[in-house]
């Protein structure tokens, strides 16, 4: 893939370089196109944002990625190395109409707000990004009569699924209780998710519906707090892993670079308006056995299992406890597959975090 060092982590290194190198992705779509990707600086769009660069470098596919972004400080520390390549950053507010005079080719719409806290603490804004920001990329894509769309979603669009039913495919919704604040997130994707369908439906807009399990790996940023982080900081710094809960919550999860050449699957090889489960089924644990499997895996931390629940643990604004099991087949039938199991995603995952692992984590 060549001898250009893109990024000073040498585990994100490799991810971009593999996502790049994989025959799954039919590459020649995106020779000479203009990818906009918004929340490029969360987890997964600034990774998609830099496989895209890389591959279009490695490739001579001429990609030209466009990543929009808040805070152009931030994306420019973040994306240094990938400014002379084919990226450009592209300041925006999606509560607002976008305005871009060049053209746009694919879109692929990853902003939204990810804090478990914020969901509780700000349900309306929470709900006003999902809508109002998908329905200005969803415009943007019909002015500029993109070739494909994908908005990225999350399993907890499912809800809670009945527990004898657990196995959950595209079309087997959960209940939602619309008027609980924690809901604004779950129930904010599933609206947003009607909104593509109905603009594939009658405006024939490209969008697809990506819908990610727990998405974790190298490249997470340093104020990430969500499980998996909180534990590897533990086994990092030889803390105790904390629970806030039982740790009964079961659910798959999916490696970064995995996840990302799934999106660009459903991206290129999807059918309008229908949504896809990305995902690694194997992955399917509880809380509390990935807590045990990393203190087992990593004794020299000397880490223990530690529970401290509080009375009111909706402040920390947690999903209601669920059995889920996202199933993939249906992107596994467009010929996609997930390489990295739940030990190697930690393994990598740590290998990364060691070079700014910070003090201080629970859950």
């Amino acid at each position: 893939m060549g001898d250009r060092v893109w990024c000073e982590d040498a585990v994100l290194q490799q991810d971009l370089e593999r996502i790049a190198a994989s025959d799954e992705i039919d590459w020649e779509k995106l020779r000479g196109g203009t990818v906009l990707v918004t929340g490029a600086t969360g987890l997964i769009g600034s990774i998609l944002a830099r496989a895209l660069v890389c591959a279009g470098e490695s490739r001579g596919l001429d990609i030209h990625v466009l990543a929009a972004v808040r805070n152009r400080v931030k994306a420019e520390k973040l994306f240094a190395s990938f400014l002379d390549a084919g990226l450009e950053i592209f300041v925006c507010d999606i509560l607002a109409p976008i305005e871009w005079a060049g053209k746009v080719d694919y879109i692929v719409h990853g902003a939204s707000v990810t804090t478990s806290k914020d969901f509780v603490d700000h349900p309306v804004e929470t709900i006003l990004t999902a809508l109002k920001g998908t329905e200005n990329l969803l415009e943007l894509a019909r002015e500029k009569q993109v070739r494909g769309m994908v908005y990225l979603s999350s399993m907890e669009a499912y809800g809670i699924v009945d527990a004898e039913h657990y196995n959950v495919r595209e079309p087997d919704y959960g209940y939602i209780d619309p008027l609980q604040p924690r809901s604004s997130y779950s129930e904010s994707k599933r609206m947003a998710e009607g909104l593509c369908g109905a603009y594939a439906h009658e405006y024939r807009i490209p969008v697809k519906i990506a819908r990610p399990a727990q998405t974790f790996g190298a490249g997470i940023p340093e104020s990430e707090n969500r499980v998996f982080a909180q534990f590897a900081r533990s086994i990092l710094t030889g803390q105790d892993i904390v629970l806030h809960t039982d740790g009964s919550k079961a659910h798959c999860y999916c490696y970064t670079s995995d996840a990302v050449r799934g999106i660009l699957k459903v991206l290129l090889d999807g059918t309008p308006g229908e949504a896809y489960n990305i995902s690694n089924e194997e992955t399917f644990s509880t809380i509390r056995e990935m807590a045990e499997m990393l203190i087992a895996d990593y004794p020299e931390s000397g880490s223990r299992l530690v529970f401290d629940i509080p009375e009111d643990a909706g402040k920390f604004g947690y999903a209601p406890t669920s059995r889920m099991l996202v199933n993939a087949e249906k992107l596994r039938a467009l010929g996609w597959k997930p390489e990295t199991d739940l030990r190697e995603m930690f393994c990598r995952l740590l290998a990364s975090m060691r070079r700014t692992c910070v003090s201080g984590a629970d859950v």
